[in-house]
């Protein structure tokens, strides 16, 4: 008996989902064709037509003509098909990633794909790095960085990023730190050209010192514009002579001062303060001196001004960073804060935690 041709309708819904998939840089070409047939059906040709039009069999059109008007846009995808039992199931996966809690062999700091593969025995390597591919986990990369132990530090990121994000009217917001014994570095510079034919530019590991120098610069929130003073040494009484020429600098304001928990920052007994009620000083939390707007600043310098540079005294650094100050602040512009609650994330000691 003659096959019965599906009549095929296609709904809104269905009629995007086919176009993002034919629209899909990785959607194969037996599924394009599908779609096809698809949709010149729902377009009103028949059967004869659409294979004519494709350049396939009459019997392939009716195959996913009646798929799909069964199935739906499931019915476009391939069936499963008979094959040997799968080799790794879901404990085998499970397996993998437990195996990572577990110390490594002796003699070994740290899991690779071969030593997981050896350790658990019945498992290939290559099926442990598809594993780890899927999981996202990158065994050979470390990373470092600083975890925050500080018990209020809600409250502390809470009252910086308000300042941020809501300054307060008629008073002026700095973000202070220093960057302290900065290396006066004498460097061979120059070009190399490699047998590969490629130019490089760069500078010989071997350098002359020639002193140090530490920085004190302020980051005003609204503008954008840097202030900077030069200091040979980090100590209080440097703090308090820069901070002297900040209240010079905005008289009759209210300042907010952002800065870190450095002892110099903030002693027991403050005088100084007490002189200057005007002052206000926000600490950022123990471990947390990224909220601090001027360490993005301190970041632009050195890589802008001061790597690969050479120097030969501490009066030629000093005067290629204000030169560099004074060049900056011609175009500065404010920094854009834009993330309203900030959390202090953990460190976890096991790769099951993270799922705890």
């Amino acid at each position: 008996m003659p096959r019965q041709t599906v009549a095929i309708q296609l709904s809104e819904t269905e009629r995007r989902e086919l176009e993002r998939w034919r629209r899909a840089g990785r959607t194969e070409r037996r599924i394009h064709c599908r779609i096809q047939i698809v949709e010149l059906a729902a377009a009103g040709l028949g059967s004869r037509q659409i294979a004519s039009h494709l350049g396939v069999g009459r019997p392939t059109v009716l195959k996913w003509r009646r798929r799909f008007g069964q199935q739906r846009l499931s019915g476009l995808r391939d069936a499963p098909r008979s094959g040997p039992p799968r080799r790794y199931t879901a404990r085998t996966e499970r397996r993998i990633l437990a195996q990572l809690d577990a110390p490594p062999p002796p003699g070994r700091g740290r899991w690779n794909g071969r030593l997981l593969a050896q350790a658990l025995g019945d498992v290939s390597a290559y099926q442990v790095w598809a594993v780890l591919r899927k999981h996202g986990i990158q065994l050979q990369r470390r990373r470092s960085w600083c975890v925050s132990t500080d018990p209020e530090f809600a409250r502390k990121a809470a009252d910086i990023v308000g300042l941020y994000l809501d300054p307060p009217l008629g008073a002026a917001v700095l973000c202070v730190d220093e960057k302290p014994a900065i290396q006066v570095l004498e460097r061979a510079q120059g070009w190399l050209r490699l047998p590969s034919g490629e130019a490089l530019k760069g500078f010989s590991h071997e350098y002359k010192r020639h002193g140090t120098t530490t920085l004190f610069a302020a980051l005003e929130v609204l503008s954008g514009e840097v202030g900077a003073a030069h200091y040979p040494r980090r100590r209080r009484r440097e703090f308090l002579d820069f901070m002297n020429s900040l209240v010079a600098a905005y008289p009759d304001l209210d300042l907010h001062v952002i800065v870190d928990n450095l002892n110099t920052h903030k002693p027991k007994h403050d005088r100084w303060r007490a002189r200057h009620p005007n002052v206000h000083f926000h600490y950022t939390p123990t471990h947390a001196s990224w909220l601090n707007q001027i360490e993005c600043w301190f970041s632009i310098l050195s890589r802008q001004a001061l790597q690969g540079a050479s120097f030969t005294s501490v009066a030629q650094l000093r005067q290629a960073i204000d030169n560099f100050v004074a060049t900056y602040n011609q175009t500065a512009t404010p920094f854009e804060w834009t993330k309203q609650a900030v959390k202090s994330g953990q460190l976890k000691h096991r790769y099951s935690d993270l799922y705890n």
